[in-house]
């Protein structure tokens, strides 16, 4: 199809955004829409599909269209992307039989994580699958349904994630990229690409499940149908797809091997590109989503998160005061990190608010902050947050160095980004250099780029590359990094001290 214009849409845990760009990636529009969350009881994280997923595509596709003019005829192709793995059951016209059931911040399925384990052992799933399960995996979420709405998992047509969702909407077409399908664990099989019927048996049959193809393969074109609540035009490619975070790599150029994205968000995410298969027990591992190239991942529960929790309870004032002063919070107790030693005079935190996935998968882990004394502040503790999350973050990178992962360049994208200080302690931490690139548009603009590849309008992936015009540079200072190593051996220790007791039953 003719075209001088590429869609992105990426759909995230928070809010999504969409961006129409040229054929040389130049950004043409770009729109935002908030959206929340939904916590029936503790552990559960789920999202309204119709509302969030399909409803947010429909009102930045036509917002997009409507606020640049642009003739939807002339929109080459439509990429789209949106926060995974989730869990998603529809029936047959593709309606949602329930909530959405967000990705490893959900942490209902851990009995069924068990009970898999005992089937399979954990060394067969690891074989089968590159990975261990964790409240990751999607398989013992279905299971979970199995167990607990059995109505609804009878009459599920297929077990989606949301991408598949919504390029399903767009297309009648069940799809999913190889990249997504990896965390439907221990339904994939690392080693053939496809879904196993052994490793499936004990969940659900693999009818019930999306074809598995390449994220810039084309799905399908746009229906009647979708066209009437998108304003695409009829017949319009749209790709596979992909996963929100491997679409925010392709953005800023984390695209060959050798290359990680580190991503600060509400979650901490990276991708570390590989040349071939690496699997690590700490770690996840997937095919990446070009054809023989490939991917490691880490991903911890919380991140931003905490840095929101806190200034939500305990700098009440600066939130009122940013009213007047139109300064942020976050940024008013910035100012006086400097005056703050590293290591925070004794403070540590422990960023396990949420459980955590990697290294340690355990979701039963606990949040400490460990230390306080009275010469403490709030800003101490504010630094002691950000230097426990660069510990976390630190600890993944030395995952990857035993692993034999070689980590060229280092890309940071995200909206924690915007705190240079923040930035600052992760690369003294972890002795690693960050860039960040100019372009932070996000995985939308990844999107798009992944679109106009699968239709043939940009010829190569390594494209992007030469849109990103300025990096900057985070250089780690020496003294510090050494100074950190000492505080580090404390951080693995307060875990491991207290990990038994973290592991016990909780008293109500």
């Amino acid at each position: 199809m003719n075209g001088k214009y590429i869609l992105g849409i990426d759909i995230g845990t928070y809010s999504s955004k969409g961006v129409l760009i040229d054929t040389f990636g130049k950004l043409i529009a770009s729109k935002v829409v908030e959206h929340d969350i939904i916590i029936p009881q503790k552990g559960w994280v789920e999202h309204d599909a119709e509302e969030t997923w399909w409803g947010g595509f429909t009102k930045i596709s036509n917002a997009l269209i409507e606020e640049s003019g642009v003739d939807p005829n002339e929109i080459a192709s439509v990429g789209c992307s949106a926060i995974g793995p989730c869990l998603l059951p529809v029936d047959e016209g593709c309606n949602p039989l329930r909530n959405g059931i967000l990705y490893g911040i959900d942490t209902r399925s851990t009995e069924e994580i068990a009970y898999l384990e005992e089937k399979y052992t954990k060394e067969q799933i690891f074989n089968k699958c590159g990975n261990s399960l964790s409240t990751q995996a999607i398989g013992p979420k279905i299971l979970w349904l199995k167990n607990n709405e059995p109505d609804i998992y009878e009459k599920a047509y297929k077990f989606i994630t949301s991408t598949t969702f919504i390029v399903a909407r767009l297309t009648g077409n069940y799809v999913i990229d190889h990249y997504s399908a990896s965390s439907f664990q221990p339904m994939y099989d690392f080693k053939s690409n496809k879904w196993s019927k052994e490793m499936s048996k004990l969940i659900t049959p693999i009818s019930k499940l999306a074809d598995i193809r390449w994220t810039t393969d084309i799905a399908g074109t746009i229906t009647k149908e979708a066209s009437k609540s998108t304003g695409l035009s009829v017949g319009t490619p749209v790709i596979v797809g992909t996963i929100d975070a491997s679409a925010e790599a392709v953005s800023v150029g984390v695209v060959n091997p050798g290359s990680l994205m580190l991503m600060y968000g509400t979650t901490q995410f990276m991708i570390n590109i590989t040349d071939k298969p690496v699997t690590d027990e700490r770690l996840w591992s997937a095919p990446y989503l070009f054809p023989n190239t490939y991917a490691v991942m880490g991903g911890m529960a919380t991140s931003g998160a905490i840095t929101v929790w806190f200034m939500n309870n305990f700098a009440k004032d600066l939130i009122l005061d940013e009213k007047t002063s139109g300064i942020h919070p976050l940024e008013s107790m910035a100012s006086d990190l400097s005056k703050i030693p590293p290591g925070s005079e004794g403070l540590l935190v422990l960023p396990y608010f949420s459980g955590e996935r990697t290294p340690i998968n355990n979701p039963n882990a606990k949040g400490i902050i460990y230390g306080l004394s009275l010469i403490h502040t709030r800003e101490h503790i504010y630094r002691a947050i950000l230097e426990g999350i660069g510990f976390a973050i630190s600890q993944h990178m030395d995952v990857f160095e035993s692993a034999r992962i070689e980590t060229k360049v280092i890309r940071s994208v995200g909206g924690g980004t915007k705190n240079k200080d923040w930035l600052q302690i992760v690369s003294d931490i972890s002795g690693y250099e960050q860039e960040v690139p100019d372009i932070s548009i996000g995985a939308s603009f990844g999107d798009a780029l992944l679109a106009g590849i699968g239709t043939g309008h940009i010829v190569s992936r390594s494209d992007i590359n030469h849109w990103i015009k300025k990096i900057e540079k985070i250089v780690p200072d020496s003294k510090k990094t050494s100074k950190y190593k000492e505080i580090k051996h404390q951080f693995h220790e307060l875990y491991y001290s207290t990990k038994e007791l973290m592991n016990k039953k909780e008293i109500k």
